[in-house]
């Protein structure tokens, strides 16, 4: 099995005014090396259809019920994983200085082919 590699990706945020008030640190996984069939099988994203969201509206007019959005950043995070997917040591988590030991992912990571399915 493939040993994936990854990146740490920095940001800063900054209100309107430009002045800083976040620092954000991701660590990204460098998927593109996964290769299909071997690494991972399916890629897909559970979306809702325009046409059922239209129907469940009108329902929710008809009969007079609530309507409520939900909106879950980190669903990618969040998902387990079926397969078993190995990345290098995280730069600055070193256990062993020559790099011979590697991480197995419990959990999706961003750009992880395998992170789409919910």
């Amino acid at each position: 099995m493939k040993v994936l590699g990854g990146k740490w990706v920095f940001k800063l945020k900054r209100d309107q005014d430009r002045n800083i008030i976040k620092f954000k640190a991701r660590y990204v996984v460098k998927g593109y090396m996964q290769r299909f069939g071997i690494d991972y099988t399916d890629t897909y994203a559970n979306v809702a259809d325009i046409d059922t969201i239209r129907l469940l509206l009108v329902m929710a007019c008809f009969y007079n019920w609530e309507c409520d959005t939900v909106d879950i950043v980190t669903a990618f995070l969040n998902r387990d994983l079926e397969e078993e997917v190995y990345i290098d040591q995280i730069e600055g988590f070193e256990e062993d200085p020559t790099g011979k030991k590697v991480c197995m992912l419990l959990k999706s990571l961003y750009r992880l082919k395998q992170a789409l399915q919910a």
